[in-house]
């Protein structure tokens, strides 16, 4: 591989090693790459003014493998690579620095990892060395391996692994909302290791629907990566039937009439109806888990089965209806309305009768009234006439008829007494007429010639007086 001209240069070179070392070898103690992009080797030399860089050897330096030549950069003939790293080996991109001596390593794999040494030999001050090691990073391609079943009931299992290999060894962690245990297993590889983390629960129907993700991270990935899974965990609950909870509505001849059987599994279940006194009446609809009835009749009494089932298990759940006959049910809407109308009258009937009464006795109290009123009147009336028509006969007697026999003295007496008593009645203010107040003012001046001594009316003595009985009696 090595041409004539430049090993008797680099002979010359270091054929003077008394010369003055006066420079400094620059260079990367690791250099990272990826696997499968460019990894650039650094060398530079920075030397005194006037120091010219003659050669740079790049070399491989293997444990127990000797030295490997990757190429050979000369200042006159420039680039040469060895046949092991033909048409991977090249210069970096211009401008570049006559002591710079990096190459490019197109394109890195996994092999390629190890040690590196720079040879870099200049005038006058020979020869210089340094080391690098390169790492090439070998980002995983995680999997994600799922339980085949997981069944509610079924104790703890394994739901879930995630594996992912790389160089170095990467990570793996489980993101999720779902309580579970985690176990990691660690694998070595020549050139890599492999993680592999186990996630086991116990299933249960609450997990169903929920994310299980799997994350890796390793320095290789510009980003973690992530496997997510949603978990499926297989169950059935309880199934009911729903439809016959007001009895009432199963009469003969009503419409629209359903039962619907209700229940929930995954996966999602499947639904039977059947009865127990034989096959399913003409003209019922089986529509999934409903059960429709068309007009109802007698025939369509019954108990119902609703058998629910999925890969996990099955549920059934009845219901006995009693279809209720038209007549029965006329029969007794029409009593009780016969009832409501009944109470109904009565009611208006008590109401109208207590209005009459009122009324009626309203009205009798009122003519009562009036006729006692009259009455009053009445006889108030003819006893001032009678009155008044006694005391004007006694006023008009001749004096030598005045001697009467002693019953006559106590009519008139008693005359007098009922015109003071008319007197007190027909006081002012007792709502009279005026003919009546004339009548009173009459009264009053009669009573003007009798005075009241011991309980006994007197004449009061005048000339015009006379005896009228032997008592002494002055009218």
């Amino acid at each position: 591989m090595w041409q004539q001209k430049p090993s008797l240069v680099l002979f010359l070179v270091a054929s003077f090693p008394g010369l003055c070392l006066a420079g400094e070898l620059e260079t990367s103690a690791l250099v990272t790459v990826v696997l499968g992009q460019d990894a650039e080797l650094p060398c530079f030399y920075r030397g005194e003014p006037g120091e010219e860089v003659k050669q740079v050897a790049w070399a491989r330096v293997g444990d127990g493998e000797g030295t490997t030549e990757l190429a050979l950069l000369n200042d006159i003939y420039g680039l040469h690579v060895s046949p092991t790293y033909n048409g991977r080996v090249e210069r970096p991109p211009p401008p570049q620095d006559p002591n710079d001596g990096a190459i490019l390593l197109r394109n890195a794999v996994q092999a390629d990892e190890g040690d590196y040494e720079c040879r870099v030999t200049t005038f006058p001050s020979g020869s210089f060395q340094a080391g690098l090691h390169l790492r090439v990073l070998v980002p995983p391609l995680p999997t994600l391996n799922l339980d085949p079943t997981l069944e509610e009931g079924q104790g703890r299992t394994l739901a879930a692994s995630c594996t992912a290999e790389g160089s170095p060894v990467p990570s793996v962690t489980w993101d999720t909302v779902v309580k579970g245990e985690t176990i990691n297993r660690l694998f070595s590889h020549p050139r890599s290791a492999s993680v592999t983390s186990e996630f086991h629960l116990v299933p249960s129907r609450t997990m169903n629907g929920q994310s299980l993700t799997c994350v890796v991270s390793h320095p290789g990935l510009p980003e973690d990566k992530r496997i997510t899974h949603t978990l499926r965990v297989a169950y059935l609950a309880e199934a009911s039937v729903w439809g016959h909870e007001d009895p009432e509505q199963w009469h003969v001849g009503r419409e629209g009439i359903m039962l619907k059987c209700l229940s929930e599994g995954q996966p999602p279940p499947s639904y039977n109806w059947t009865r127990l006194e034989g096959p399913l009446p003409s003209g019922v609809r089986v529509d999934g888990g409903t059960l429709g009835f068309p007009r109802l009749t007698a025939e369509h009494s019954g108990t119902y089965v609703c058998h629910v089932s999925n890969e996990v298990s099955s549920r059934d759940s009845q219901v006995t209806v009693s279809v209720i006959e038209e007549e029965a049910s006329q029969v007794d809407v029409d009593v009780v309305s016969a009832s409501m109308v009944a109470v109904g009258v009565i009611a208006a009937l008590l109401l109208c009768l207590l209005v009459v009464v009122v009324v009626l006795m309203s009205r009798y109290h009122r003519r009562k009234a009036q006729q006692m009123t009259q009455k009053y009147e009445e006889e108030l009336t003819l006893t001032r006439e009678n009155s008044i028509r006694r005391l004007h006969s006694h006023h008009s007697e001749p004096r030598n008829q005045s001697e009467e026999p002693e019953g006559r003295s106590y009519s008139t007496l008693t005359t007098v007494r009922e015109i003071e008593t008319q007197t007190e009645l027909l006081s002012p203010g007792s709502g009279r007429t005026e003919e009546e107040e004339d009548r009173d003012a009459g009264i009053k001046q009669a009573m003007n010639h009798f005075v009241q001594e011991n309980g006994t009316l007197r004449a009061k003595p005048t000339g015009n007086g006379i005896y009228i009985n032997g008592r002494g009696h002055l009218v």
